[in-house]
């Protein structure tokens, strides 16, 4: 595979655009795809200057329902309208960070190659979406502040829009999430239900970010989930959500299996070679 993270809210590339948002560009032996497309149309201006051909993309998938991993959308539909677009039904709802409007431009879910999904899906046989994860273990609090509209009533968001990515290569396996709102260890439990062992790595952010001090218990579950990933052979590439100072409490535990990504970086060479 190949892997570019064309957004991320850090610089990697003084040629490229930084952001609050995250797209993936992926090259597999049958597709070109997109996970997650920014908060803006950035992404298109770093796709010109890392010579991705944006034209050439057959799939997006939009890993859950929050604009700053849906915001190019609507700009990549002007300029390829071949693409499906892979969402969940429930991420075109209405969703906050307490009373801010996060959700999606509604005219996404309007657009003719948009496949709306209601859970688990397969695309092909390298191709696969998942859902319907349930686990609650160590729990971003973070996440107390996000919230779904329904019936004109704000309540907790429990992440059904969230989905994520599985892509085969041979005998290996890569598992991609947007912003693990639902929990790295609870989605990685989920991944093993369904295929019986741990994917090679994951891309991912952790959702640990916050403005403010964490308390003690906040960083007690930083360093719980790091401790719980190291115990795995699997490489963990984030950023986006998770925060400098996440990274810095996690990386004494998972050390090289911790690696940050941003904007402009590329992840893998087309001979699967770590950069």
């Amino acid at each position: 595979m190949k892997i570019i993270t064309l957004v991320e809210d850090t610089c990697g590339n003084e040629n490229c655009k930084h952001e609050h948002g995250l797209s993936i560009y992926i090259e597999t032996k049958k597709h070109k795809l997109l996970v997650d497309t920014g908060a803006t149309d950035a992404f298109f201006y770093n796709a010109k200057q890392l010579g991705v051909d944006l034209t050439s993309v057959d799939t997006v998938i939009l890993s859950h329902g929050h604009y700053d991993h849906a915001g190019g959308i609507m700009a990549f539909a002007e300029l390829n309208s071949h693409a499906a677009i892979y969402m969940q039904r429930t991420a075109a709802n209405d969703y906050y960070h307490a009373d801010r409007y996060i959700g999606i431009d509604k005219r996404i879910a309007e657009l003719t190659n948009v496949r709306m999904l209601d859970g688990d899906y397969q695309i092909d046989d390298e191709l696969f979406l998942f859902t319907n994860i349930t686990g609650r273990k160590y729990f971003a609090k973070s996440n107390l502040l996000l919230s779904k509209r329904v019936n004109n009533e704000q309540v907790q968001d429990q992440f059904e829009h969230e989905q994520c990515l599985v892509i085969t290569q041979g005998s290996e396996r890569t598992l991609i999430s947007g912003c693990a709102h639902n929990g790295i260890l609870n989605i990685l439990d989920r991944y093993r239900e369904l295929f019986d062992q741990d994917p090679r790595m994951v891309i991912s952010g952790f959702h640990m970010m916050k403005k403010g001090d964490y308390t003690q218990e906040e960083i007690d579950i930083i360093c719980e989930t790091a401790k719980k990933l190291c115990e795995t052979d699997i490489v963990f590439y984030t950023g986006h959500c998770t925060g400098d100072r996440a990274m810095k409490l996690m990386e004494p535990y998972l050390k090289d299996k911790l690696v940050p990504i941003h904007s402009g970086m590329l992840l893998y060479d087309h001979n699967g070679n770590r950069i």
